[in-house]
């Protein structure tokens, strides 16, 4: 049987992963050293685009989101969840039969990609909470839109985030709970009450906690305080240093805990791409400076997130002061409890593995190999 022979990210250890009809047969030490970091694939939970490719422009097709998976296997995220937003029914629904295509079409597309997270458009309509989403297409959650969602997406739609300050929301994410639908609170000035009662109901997350909310807030009465404090809820959080600060991402992390947090990119059809200036489908022309930062172009206000998950997982150790171990961890582990599970080096796990060594200097994951169901991945 083929193995595969990293560091162990935990304890630095050299060890070997034995691959077995694409699953993990068995973990054990190596019996010689490698200076290369050994990983379960990463796993993205947001991902509207990268390196050109968009999950949300104007006509959708099949062919971009099977070169986006391409992409995002390339950096080492060997799952991940095409992210629909907030726009007309009839886009979502495009947007859906295009990702359902590529499934159908690609085997590739249909073992990376085991679900549809929609953002939006269920979400708060006010500037500073919406973030880029089009004002004119948010609207109240509603079950038949939801279920021409899933006939559209061939009932692919596994994640859903809202905000909760929608008059009769509890019902609504009660029965998409009841679906095995996962519901994250995002881009919502909601009250305390209303959070609690959200979750209550049943939602389990918190969409990129520390954005998609207002600029100035109360200083006890806003959408934060509620989500930090329930530990029924897990925290996404962008790791780029531009979307949260270091102090508010260290703050944040320690108030859910390691085990409670997850790493997301976020990432846009610009990510990846080199700085310029850039027209896109969602925020209009937008610049990407050599930092990495996506502003409206002559604007300090973000447009959404360029950095890989992969080099969010070491700005993560240098904005919190954590260990690569459990930076991983919050890139691994912590998704795949939301994805069946995965995420680990298991007996059993499919054999999704990333081979890598770090850039503390220039902040960057360099990814060496990467194996899907133990076999070396060639794009």
């Amino acid at each position: 049987m083929p193995a595969i022979v990293g560091r162990d990210p935990h304890t630095g250890e050299p060890l070997e992963i034995v691959v077995q009809n694409g699953l993990i047969h068995g973990v054990r030490a190596a019996s010689h050293d490698d200076d290369v970091w050994l990983s379960p694939g990463l796993i993205d939970l947001q991902v509207n685009g990268f390196f050109g490719y968009d999950v949300n422009r104007e006509s959708s097709d099949p062919e971009t989101i099977v070169a986006l998976t391409r992409e995002m296997i390339a950096t080492g995220v060997t799952t991940f969840l095409p992210t629909v937003i907030t726009a007309s029914e009839e886009k979502i629904v495009g947007a859906l039969r295009a990702i359902a295509k590529a499934r159908q079409s690609s085997q590739i597309v249909a073992d990376a990609a085991p679900f549809i997270h929609i953002e939006g458009p269920n979400i708060c309509a006010d500037d500073g909470p919406r973030g880029a989403h089009p004002r004119e297409h948010v609207r109240p959650p509603d079950l038949a839109e939801f279920d021409r969602w899933q006939q559209a997406a061939g009932g692919l739609v596994g994640m859903v985030t809202l905000s909760p300050h929608f008059e009769g929301v509890e019902s609504y994410i009660a029965e998409l709970r009841r679906r095995g639908v996962h519901v994250a609170i995002g881009h919502t000035n909601a009250s305390a009450e209303q959070i609690h009662r959200a979750i209550d109901a049943g939602a389990n997350l918190s969409t990129h906690l520390g954005n998609g909310i207002g600029a100035t807030i109360a200083r006890h009465a806003n959408a934060l305080w509620p989500q930090l404090a329930d530990d029924r809820l897990t925290a996404t959080l962008i790791a780029d240093s531009h979307h949260l600060p270091p102090d508010a991402f260290k703050a944040i992390l320690k108030a859910k805990g390691v085990d409670r947090s997850v790493l997301v990119s976020d990432a846009v059809a610009v990510g990846g791409l080199p700085a310029g200036v850039y027209d896109t489908p969602v925020g209009g022309r937008v610049e990407l400076n050599s930092k990495g930062r996506l502003s409206l172009l002559g604007t300090e206000f973000l447009a959404g997130a360029a950095l890989a998950l992969k080099d969010g997982v070491v700005r993560a150790m240098t904005m919190a002061g954590i260990s690569l171990h459990e930076s991983l961890a919050m890139a691994t582990r912590n998704p795949g409890r939301f994805v069946n599970g995965i995420g680990t080096l298991r007996p059993g796990d499919p054999a999704d593995l990333v081979r890598f060594t770090v850039d503390e200097t220039s902040g960057t994951m360099i990814v060496k190999d990467v194996f899907l169901k133990g076999e070396r991945w060639s794009s």
